[in-house]
């Protein structure tokens, strides 16, 4: 099913006589040696500035010569300089160059189903059944495997316009210029459609949608919460965390990375006061009225899956409420800045606690390799510190996206909930035989969808439902799993959160959490698994999506920041973090 994008561009080491890295020719002026490493070139260079600086200054003044020779040495120590960064940038890239690319396997539904119905094929022409037309998939394949921008402007779309189009096909082929190309990370294939891993996660898709409304606090006592935990511990192959081997209304919709499943739902980082410079943000959100689901008319859900824009259009609560429940934080990830979430955290961490509840943060210590925590005379600020983080934010965001759209597009192309469910409302109500797994057609999930909507289709909170991107693995979660490793490698995960909080059931205040003490990694995990899962609660993104889109995430901003030890002056022992599989890191 992979295919691979076919490029003219290609690598070379054949330098010119002339060129710096060629030896003995990249001995510069001042002759200084061609095996210099980078501390001791600026060593060297430090020495000459010094040397220079001892003469007079008013012999500087009165004395055009020492003034030439000063801006010589000046002069030959940028030339140097301006050799040592681009052998810096030779060294980073050759060390890419010498990983050993990763396989890219997929789960073979392309290449087992000719009507690829375990495949994504939104935007694209459906007959009436929503199998994708083969002509339009077979176009879409041969834009993939050309990579030929013309032949993407050819893949044919579902409807007139307007019409919605299809998300960003190319970006899995730009090439990044730090950390690893797009196509230098794993991931293991999909759940296949027939399997029963693919089962349990559109029966836990089917429990979101009917638990939307239930406020994670009342997950505990609320009785379709104890029937949603005992069907899924019921099935044959589910993943989400357990507790002595079955599934409890704490654990519902929880992640398994360290952290997730202590304390409140929703991670302190989207309750908490955020500062914002002089601004004050408070993170009562607006969202979307109860009760209130899309797409579970198959007229309405065909007309979808061809492009066509939604009829309807979102609902909103007119009071503003913190994030209670499903419904919620689906919302909050549909309207979401890239990497909104982890700046606001980052400002939280960042901001010492204050007296006033509106300005205050919590003040987290800064992880203690940071170099600058032992310094008696300088703070960081460019390098380790708030303006460096912030922006390394905003960088690994971009950068981990193409890595997941080459996932996306050119080695998976997995079908969206939304569409599954499609499979299984026409095979259940006798329009066409699919290979549906049993764990689906017997779960208790979709006989209720079924009794509440008279449709085996799986609710939406988006009147849109997905993006018209394949699924696997979920953008939203790839951010989050950079990001988040990032603020782990920079504060003290094991620093205690204080006076932590939990929404009120309403939503209309926060009120103290009293019970296990919750930590900054914990909660940082956790905010990334809000965001990757709260995808997941709208009815647009698997489990499996989630959880290995974090993994990919954490990879490539693993990769960023090992190319970007190599370019500090400071003493630096490295990066330590605790990964999403509790693992200890360093780089």
């Amino acid at each position: 099913m992979s295919t691979h994008p076919h490029s003219s561009r290609k690598l070379t080491q054949d330098f010119p006589a002339n060129h710096p890295l060629k030896e003995p020719q990249a001995k510069s002026q001042t002759s200084e040696p061609s095996a210099l490493n980078r501390r001791e070139f600026f060593v060297r260079v430090s020495g000459a500035t010094a040397a220079a600086g001892a003469v007079a200054l008013p012999a500087l003044l009165g004395n055009k010569s020492v003034a030439v020779e000063a801006a010589k040495i000046v002069a030959d120590s940028a030339q140097q300089r301006s050799v040592q960064a681009y052998r810096l940038r030779i060294s980073a890239a050759q060390d890419e160059f010498q990983q050993k690319p990763p396989p890219h396997p997929d789960n073979d539904d392309e290449d087992h189903y000719p009507k690829r119905i375990g495949n994504y094929s939104k935007g694209l022409p459906h007959n009436d059944l929503g199998e994708v037309d083969p002509a339009a998939y077979d176009a879409l394949l041969r834009a993939l495997h050309t990579g030929d921008p013309a032949e993407f402007e050819a893949i044919p779309l579902g409807c007139p316009p307007p019409h919605r189009n299809l998300t960003n096909p190319q970006a899995g082929l730009a090439y990044d210029l730090e950390g690893g190309d797009a196509a230098a990370f794993y991931m293991p294939p999909a759940p296949a459609f027939a399997s029963a891993w693919r089962a349990g996660e559109i029966v836990e898709n089917y429990w979101m949608s009917l638990l939307r409304d239930v406020p994670f606090t009342q997950y505990g006592t609320d009785p379709l919460a104890q029937v949603a935990a005992a069907d899924l511990s019921a099935l044959s192959d589910f993943r989400g965390p357990k507790v002595n081997g079955v599934v409890t209304p704490g654990t519902l919709f929880r992640n398994l990375a360290p952290g997730d499943t202590v304390g409140p739902w929703v991670s302190q980082f989207f309750l908490r006061p955020c500062p914002f410079g002089a601004n004050f943000v408070e993170q009562r959100i607006r969202t979307t009225l109860p009760a209130i689901d899309h797409m579970t008319e198959y007229p309405q859900w065909l007309n979808i899956q061809r492009g066509f824009p939604a009829a309807e259009t979102q609902q909103y609560d007119p009071v503003r409420r913190f994030l209670r429940t499903g419904r919620d934080i689906a919302q909050w990830v549909h309207v979401d800045v890239l990497y909104q979430a982890y700046f606001h955290a980052l400002l939280i961490l960042l901001t010492p606690p204050s007296d006033d509840p509106l300005s205050g943060g919590i003040g987290a210590p800064f992880d203690a390799g940071n170099p600058y925590l032992a310094s008696a005379n300088q703070d960081g600020f460019t390098t380790f510190g708030g303006p460096h983080i912030a922006t390394l934010l905003t960088e690994v965001a971009s950068r981990v996206l193409k890595a997941q759209w080459f996932q996306k597009w050119y080695v998976h192309r997995a079908l969206r909930p939304e569409a599954f469910a499609g499979r299984v409302h026409n095979h259940s109500s006798g329009a066409a035989n699919y290979p549906l797994h049993r764990d689906v057609l017997h779960s208790a999930a979709v006989q209720t969808v079924f009794l509440k909507f008279g449709s085996y289709l799986l609710p939406q909170v988006f009147v849109e439902g997905s993006p018209l991107h394949p699924s696997y693995g979920s953008g939203h979660a790839t951010v989050a799993g950079a990001c988040v490793t990032i603020l782990k490698a920079w504060f003290d995960e094991s620093y205690v959160i204080p006076n932590p909080v939990e929404p009120s059931p309403d939503g209309l205040s926060l009120r103290p959490y009293n019970e296990q003490p919750l930590t900054v990694g914990g909660e940082l995990n956790k905010l990334a698994s809000n965001v990757a899962f709260g995808r997941n609660i709208a009815g647009i993104h698997w489990r499996s999506d989630a959880i290995e889109a974090m993994k990919l995430g954490e990879s490539a901003a693993i990769r960023i920041l090992r190319d970007q030890r190599l370019c500090y002056n400071e003493r630096f022992d490295g990066f330590t973090f605790t990964s999403f599989d509790g693992t200890a890191v360093r780089i």
